[in-house]
């Protein structure tokens, strides 16, 4: 087979993926809906991204600049099309953002021409990954992402130092560079996301406070706190708002994922939470509202997990594992949810702002110990054999 027949070959292929049409699988649980396909892959990626495209420098058409892996991706919808800033990972193991746009928000996702090329005004930047997108009512478009350096001062060779960097556009072409959020009471930071509206006439971020790269230390959950000036961003204190709880779903640790959802009775968050097992961390998705007038005050908080790992999505190179930092609301109310699997590739559950309060404000919260959750469940069951019987 020679260069142009491999070229014809892997562009067919590239096509037909990008055309595939989704579908609703047949998970049901009422809230949301899952969808068969992964909706971006590391096949998504553009050929050229991938391969010298000429046959005199690569006359066997390899791969000379491989992608692992595209995953946790911030999600907007302006004028009837769904934007995704996704964290592509190369086989290198550096990832970069890109920008695919798609007009059903379910498939038919393609990347633009080029990544993002973020201003390089961290020298001691060595990675870059998980941007939440929020469109502010400042008029900016804010990228909040994950900022990582070596920790010079430790010896072991893969100890780093996290950051919250703050990047800010009006196009998703043209990128602006602000200095680091600095929260002076954390020494890392991570999975930080900037509310759409101001608080008090202050910037307001939800945070993760944390002691280590890994662990949560002292830190006691995700966190809220305000800032003057979002140019140079510092916050004093940090509040905890979702805490961390012993024998749930966030005992090890939680954290901000998708820019909370305004409604008319609060905030809406779609946040992780992680749990250890026999088999490793385990990372799901959880719901929570947090007041209007005082953002660092949660209200409702459901019990238990909102959308775990199911089947194929538990496999990957980071086993057992959800995770979303970007959800879209179109003006109809409809609510798409992007979560990547395993560290591998990204998916799309759809849902409607109607179900997703009713959820988040009517489903019991956890009411903390097996004896109190068994008396829950058979007061649920009591209250349903009761009408069932009154048919």
């Amino acid at each position: 087979m020679n260069f142009e027949e491999k070229v014809k070959i892997q562009t067919e292929k590239y096509e037909s993926l990008i055309a595939m049409k989704n579908e609703k699988s047949d998970f049901y649980n009422g809230i949301f809906d899952r969808y068969k396909n992964p909706v971006l892959t590391r096949n998504h990626v553009p050929l050229f991204w991938k391969y010298d495209m000429n046959p005199s420098t690569n006359p066997f058409f390899m791969e000379r600049l491989g992608v692992n892996a595209v995953m946790n991706s911030g999600a907007l919808y302006i004028d009837g099309k769904f934007y995704l800033v996704a964290r592509v990972e190369g086989a290198d193991r550096k990832s970069f953002f890109a920008v695919a746009e798609s007009v059903s928000g379910v498939d038919g996702f393609r990347f633009w021409d080029y990544p993002v090329q973020l201003p390089d005004t961290c020298s001691e930047e060595t990675n870059v990954y998980d941007m939440r997108l929020t469109q502010h009512e400042d008029g900016w478009i804010y990228g909040i992402f994950c900022s990582e350096s070596k920790d010079t001062k430790s010896k072991d060779l893969s100890a780093a130092v996290a950051c919250a960097g703050i990047v800010r556009t009006k196009d998703l072409k043209k990128w602006e560079r602000l200095p680091n959020l600095k929260t002076l009471r954390s020494p890392q930071q991570r999975n930080v996301v900037l509310l759409p509206e101001f608080v008090n006439g202050k910037y307001a971020f939800y945070t993760r406070p944390m002691d280590d790269f890994i662990d949560t230390g002292s830190g006691g959950g995700v966190g809220f706190g305000l800032c003057d000036d979002i140019t140079n961003a510092v916050i004093d204190e940090e509040k905890i708002s979702s805490r961390r709880k012993y024998h749930t779903i966030t005992e090890v640790k939680n954290g901000a994922g998708a820019v909370p959802i305004k409604t008319e009775l609060g905030w809406i968050h779609i946040a992780h939470g992680v749990r250890n097992t026999a088999a490793g961390l385990r990372y799901v998705l959880y719901c929570f509202a947090t007041d209007l007038k005082d953002p660092s005050k949660v209200i409702a908080e459901p019990s238990g997990l909102f959308l775990g790992p199911l089947g194929e999505e538990r496999v990957g190179d980071v086993s057992n594992v959800v995770f979303t930092n970007g959800a879209a609301v179109t003006p109809s109310g409809n609510v798409y949810i992007y979560y990547a699997s395993s560290d591998t590739r990204l998916h799309v559950a759809t849902t409607t702002l109607e179900k997703l309060t009713d959820y988040v404000f009517n489903t019991p919260s956890d009411p903390g110990r097996s004896a109190d959750c068994v008396k829950q469940r058979c007061d649920f069951i009591a209250k349903n054999l009761e009408f069932i019987n009154k048919k």
